[in-house]
């Protein structure tokens, strides 16, 4: 994903105070309108952030265009106002290789999925404890040679090593990772595990600009992907990235692949998300593009925006706002490594989790996505509060559900509110969950962390 702003810095001129310069107080919120939510910290260059269902927003730091941050890398947890709650050093990367992790994916245990690069694996990471786990492994594949019996490789030209980038659930429990580099989609199986070859085609190889964002798409049966490039051998220009999408059949092989929209020449398609309208919204990192676009379910450009950024590399749905990170990666500015808040006027479609209900897979996105939030957030020790609780279904406040914390459970009112007092004594962080009817499944969750002052 950042090799190929490395081979563009010679000689691309980056726009960074504009887009900062974007930054407004709107009230009242149009289309497009962004706001500056966080500075990232060292070692900073944030490439992939994920909202969790608490709408907390979790971000890694990757890779520089020297390669030469050896140093481990982190993960910052921000509230949804952009306040740092926590940091997470990363353990085991490989010593004296450049290091970078992208916050991919959680489970239904909380659990968050980061994608490393050295060494190439899955990692987990247990935002409560810190506790971090190796989940999958990823491995160099040589290119495929014609006649070759079936095995794994990767259908391109030049053998690169792993790159992997992207993650999407699958509905079996499967993990499918798209890796930049060698022109592949992956298959973690359910559990973990050595990651094969699900998917490769001679379409999707960029040289070094290939596979990047990739979303499960909600009949359940469909991943959705894009390319920075592609078709280095195929009829076209290699320089356009691809926006796809390619069936998941019966049998769990991959189906026909499809084309919806192209990029034009250098644009660099990263990371995007998908509203509850089917609207795609994209993340454009190319040397001359830097910019946003909105593409239609068919492909049509719906708008793009703003002329001018510095490098957002990928949009992830709280509501009907996105968080779009903001890397940096030309300019190494740490005043510019940063998580926007830029407005869609639209909530995001529900990220599949395996385990959880339909539409509660997190991302705080749209249509049956259930939410609980917590005023405050924040407590001091051996003080009393009345813990004001707000829980809504699909963005509209939800009556007559069930709000357990601390020992007591208590009923949402018709706005969807309900009140607990409580005196916490632990310094902890305390979990709120909403529930309906006779169910114990948890269907969202609050978080009050209790402080000693």
């Amino acid at each position: 994903m950042r090799l190929l702003r490395r081979r563009a810095a010679a000689v691309v001129a980056l726009a960074a105070a504009a887009f900062l310069a974007l930054v407004s107080p709107a009230a009242a919120r149009n289309k497009f309108d962004t706001q500056l939510l966080a500075h990232v910290g060292s070692p900073g260059y944030p490439g992939l952030s994920l909202v969790g269902p608490d709408r907390t927003i979790y971000v890694g730091t990757f890779t520089n265009a020297m390669g030469s941050d050896t140093g481990p890398s982190k993960v910052f947890a921000y509230s949804p106002t952009g306040q740092l709650l926590r940091t997470y050093t990363i353990m085991g990367q490989t010593p004296g290789a450049a290091h970078g992790v992208q916050v991919a994916a959680r489970d239904a245990h909380g659990l968050l999925y980061l994608l490393d690069q050295n060494p190439p694996r899955v990692l987990t990471l247990d935002p409560r404890t810190g506790a971090q786990a190796t989940y999958g492994t990823f491995r160099d594949v040589m290119p495929c040679v014609p006649a070759t019996p079936p095995a794994d490789c990767s259908d391109t030209v030049m053998d690169n090593p792993p790159e992997p980038d992207y993650a999407a659930w699958g509905p079996d429990g499967t993990l499918y990772v798209t890796d930049y580099q060698q022109a592949v989609i992956w298959r973690v199986p359910p559990g973990g595990g050595a990651a094969h070859v699900w998917f490769t085609d001679p379409q999707i190889d960029g040289s070094m600009f290939g596979p990047a964002g990739i979303v499960l798409m909600p009949d359940h049966r469909t991943l959705m992907f894009d390319t920075s490039g592609g078709g280095v051998t195929t009829p076209g220009n290699p320089l356009t990235g691809q926006l796809y999408t390619l069936g998941i059949q019966a049998n769990g092989r991959p189906g026909t692949l499809h084309q919806i929209w192209e990029s034009g020449p250098k644009e660099a398609p990263d990371g995007f998300a998908l509203a509850q309208s089917g609207n795609v919204y994209m993340a454009l990192v190319g040397p001359a593009t830097n910019q946003l676009v909105e593409l239609s379910p068919a492909g049509t450009e719906l708008g793009r925006f703003p002329s001018d950024t510095d490098e957002p590399s990928s949009v992830q749905f709280d509501g009907q706002r996105m968080i779009v990170t903001n890397d940096a990666f030309f300019s190494g500015d740490p005043s510019h490594f940063a998580l926007f808040d830029v407005w869609a006027g639209e909530p995001g479609a529900p990220l599949f989790v395996p385990g959880l209900p339909s539409g509660g897979g997190g991302g705080g996105a749209g249509a049956g996505a259930y939410r609980l939030t917590v005023k405050p957030r924040v407590a001091d020790l051996g003080d009393e509060y009345d813990f004001r609780f707000h829980a809504t279904l699909s963005g509209r406040s939800l009556r007559g559900a069930l709000v357990r914390f601390v020992g007591e459970t208590v009923r949402t009112n018709g706005q969807g509110n309900a009140t607990i007092d409580a005196t916490l004594r632990r310094a902890k962080r305390y979990t709120a969950r909403l529930t309906r009817g006779s169910s114990s499944k948890t269907l969202a969750r609050a978080i009050v962390r209790a402080v000693r002052r």
